[in-house]
């Protein structure tokens, strides 16, 4: 990897500090008043912009056709993560976009182009043309506490630089990407959002990126989400990288369906749920390892499988080309089939 690639993953590897106040300290004064932490408050919020402002972006998106200003076809927001001019945004405000332009927080207009994405956790990295970008650090979303202050900055509606902010409300939410993947350890906040937020840094009081804000629920009120900054460090170096991220495939369509609860029983599995074989590619690893439509896969090496969801987890992680092991039931038989999983070009919801 070239010398920019090893600087990046010296800013990612910033994040390893404490995320969450010190649970040990000294409570407030009890006779502080509402007034006295209210300014305290503030002084955070303020602290934490001046900080991270500078490296929040307008990601505008036009037609691949001359004259292109005239013809933007969505907007969104971004947050630069090195000062080479990497930018980590959403991968749906750029999806299919033919042009790009970045706009910093001081008004400056930079063209960009896509370096890398990922539609499985819907992030997406730009790199614009500039040497000297201002940049935010990540935190570990892994040490979020429910309650923490929030602050998302971005811009909503095309409103540039906007800051809002909330608590985190929940930790561990799933939902779906647009690919049919699930998205998982998903940040829950009430810092409001609105169309343009998308792709935007949710920043905790240390002026640390805790998430990339990605989707609201537009009948509720107060109920955002955000990829969390652990994902987001994970994906980000293979982006830069490679442009995506390698992920293993079965080549198979499935869907999980339940097991007679006495024949879980009586061939030793630890759940009587398994991901029913639908349909098999020939040509893909599954075809080679003998899979067959209606074999019920119930495990991957160690890990029971119970819906494809766990196939997709076992897949991002398990080195490509590493033989592994699926535990199948046929003809109300459990056996056992060797598998190599190859890399994914394009991947699919099935697995």
């Amino acid at each position: 990897m070239d010398k920019i690639g090893h600087r990046l993953f010296q800013h990612i590897g910033d994040s390893s500090q404490k995320s969450v106040p010190d649970r040990h300290a000294a409570s407030p004064d009890p006779g502080e008043s509402d007034a006295d932490l209210l300014d305290a408050y503030s002084r955070a919020v303020v602290r934490v912009v001046e900080s991270v402002g500078p490296a929040v972006v307008s990601v505008v998106v036009g037609k691949n056709s001359p004259g292109w200003r005239g013809e933007q076809v969505g907007a969104g927001s971004g947050v630069a993560v090195s000062p080479e001019g990497y930018i980590l945004t959403n991968n749906h405000v750029v999806q299919g976009a033919g042009r790009i332009e970045v706009r910093t927080a001081d008004g400056t207009a930079l063209p960009a182009r896509l370096a890398g994405a990922d539609p499985a956790t819907d992030l997406a990295v730009l790199r614009a043309e500039t040497a000297d970008l201002a940049y935010a650090s990540f935190g570990d979303s892994g040490k979020l506490a429910v309650g923490q202050l929030a602050i998302a900055i971005g811009n909503p509606l095309g409103f540039d630089s906007t800051v809002s902010t909330g608590v985190l409300s929940a930790l561990g939410r799933a939902f779906r990407s647009r690919d049919g993947r699930l998205i998982e350890n998903i940040i829950q906040h009430t810092a409001p959002l609105n169309p343009g937020n998308s792709g935007g840094p949710l920043v905790d009081s240390r002026g640390r990126v805790i998430g990339i804000n990605t989707a609201i629920i537009p009948t509720a009120q107060g109920i955002c989400f955000s990829i969390p900054s652990n994902t987001a460090s994970w994906v980000l170096p293979q982006l830069v990288a490679d442009g995506r991220v390698r992920r293993g495939y079965l080549g198979i369509a499935g869907q999980s369906q339940p097991l007679p609860q006495h024949l879980a029983l009586a061939l030793g599995l630890a759940a009587n749920q398994a991901v029913e074989v639908v349909s098999v590619n020939r040509a893909s690893p599954a075809g080679r390892a003998g899979l067959r439509p209606g074999d019920m896969i119930v495990g991957i090496n160690e890990t029971c499988v119970t819906c494809v969801d766990d196939l997709h987890r076992f897949l991002a992680a398990w080195p490509i080309a590493e033989p592994a092991t699926l535990t199948i039931v046929r003809n109300r038989r459990r056996i056992t089939l060797p598998i190599v999983p190859a890399e994914a070009v394009a991947c699919t919801v099935a697995g």
